[in-house]
């Protein structure tokens, strides 16, 4: 069997950083053999400068957007933001679907194995029956209305079968059903959708304005104008008096794992209140950070500090081209890193590798270079190994080794 032989400054593993002395060995199709010292390596050993790591893990986007980079202007705030994505989403399908095309490709040339992908529509199934990335397949569903709960349920449970017959491409496919966002799914639509987070993984947009707890504390705030504008009749609502988070958390009791989605507002005492939840669930919560788009948008930055230090499972994501310059995860490492000075490669790139792989239950694949895995191997220029990418220069590139 021909072995491939990488060398680099430094080797991330996933989980940790290894010296020049290391070398990455794999087969010809790229499934990791072992990592062996330099003195074992034998002959044959292609040589990088820079970070060998694991391919990237962008554990939410919406690929259906991608035709709308650049249409929706930067800090609107997130009423007028998802105002703008409903009202000016619809393009010619042969646009919608080219973009998406493109935006899969971007994805790939900047490292990126696997995605959390948002679907409100089939228009991805296409591009993903390639098989050129994994896809776990969130079909997303919102009804805010108790009426129209039943509707809403059957369309997007039409969408989530279509996803399921792609299901065995390559074996690249998972699918489950994801609420959009506390806001938007009517306690009848929660009902509907429980049942099918059983030993699934979904996820949920969660605390990206300021305004989502205030509305829930008190029935108050900027979403009372963005019901107005939608022409929704907000009047059967009842303030919990609780944040959004807490709110809805019970919800989520059938789900293996969830993905909490931005988190640009959330507190301390929603992530204990959530610990406090943990301790009676074999459940696993993710906080997924996508800090472009949360500058895009609100022109604000989640608390990493204190998701990090309250010991979080943190996960990155891009969001889509209607929200974000670009699909690169490393472009998010470099806006925490310039935020955030004091976090560490390895701690980013753990974010980016592993911990998003078991967020979308893809670690026995991808996240790291472990016997039997073929996680893909990509290349960072110039960037430093442990707490010195300052500044982190828009010459930092990644390449795609295999």
């Amino acid at each position: 069997m021909p072995y491939q032989k990488y060398q680099a400054d430094f080797v991330f593993t996933g989980y940790e950083m290894l010296n020049h002395k290391h070398v990455l060995i794999t087969d010809e199709k790229g499934v990791v053999i072992e990592i062996v010292n330099e003195t074992e390596a034998g002959d044959d050993v292609k040589k990088f400068s820079g970070i060998l790591t694991p391919g990237f893990i962008n554990c939410h986007c919406h690929l259906e957007l991608s035709h709308m980079k650049g249409l929706i202007p930067e800090k609107t705030g997130l009423v007028d933001f998802v105002f703008k994505v409903v009202t000016q989403r619809h393009f010619p399908e042969e646009e919608i679907l080219q973009a998406i095309a493109n935006a899969e490709k971007e994805m790939l040339n900047n490292g990126i194995v696997a995605v959390g992908d948002i679907c409100n529509n089939t228009l991805t199934v296409p591009q993903k029956q390639k098989g050129n990335l994994y896809y776990y397949n969130f079909i997303e569903v919102s009804g805010w209305l108790p009426q129209i709960a039943q509707t809403r349920f059957e369309r997007s449970k039409v969408f989530y079968d279509s996803f399921n017959q792609i299901k065995s491409s390559k074996s690249k496919i998972q699918n489950s059903i994801a609420p959009h966002a506390p806001y938007s799914v009517s306690e009848d639509l929660w009902k509907l959708i429980e049942p099918f987070f059983q030993n699934k993984t979904t996820t949920i947009h969660n605390q990206e304005t300021v305004f989502e707890d205030e509305f829930f504390k008190t029935g108050k705030g900027d979403f009372e104008r963005m019901y107005h504008i939608m022409k929704i009749d907000n009047s059967f609502f009842k303030p919990s008096g609780k944040s959004s988070v807490q709110t809805v958390l019970s919800h989520f009791k059938c789900a293996e794992k969830v993905i909490l989605v931005h988190n640009t507002f959330i507190k301390e005492e929603d992530i204990n209140y959530i610990n406090s939840y943990l301790k009676n669930n074999h459940q696993q919560f993710f906080y997924c950070l996508c800090v472009n788009a949360n500058s895009y948008i609100e022109n604000a930055s989640p608390p990493i500090k204190m998701l990090q230090n309250l010991n979080c499972n943190i996960i990155l994501g891009t969001d889509s081209l209607a929200s974000n310059w670009g699909l690169s995860i490393l472009d998010e490492i470099k806006s925490i890193r310039n935020c955030f000075p004091s976090l560490t490669t390895v701690q980013l790139l753990q974010w980016a590798t592993i911990n998003g792989a078991k967020a979308l239950s893809l670690n026995d694949k991808l996240g790291s270079f472990e016997k039997g895995k073929k996680p893909g191997i990509v290349l960072i220029e110039n960037l430093t190994q442990e707490g010195n990418i300052t500044p982190i220069s828009t010459a930092t590139t990644v390449k795609n080794v295999l």
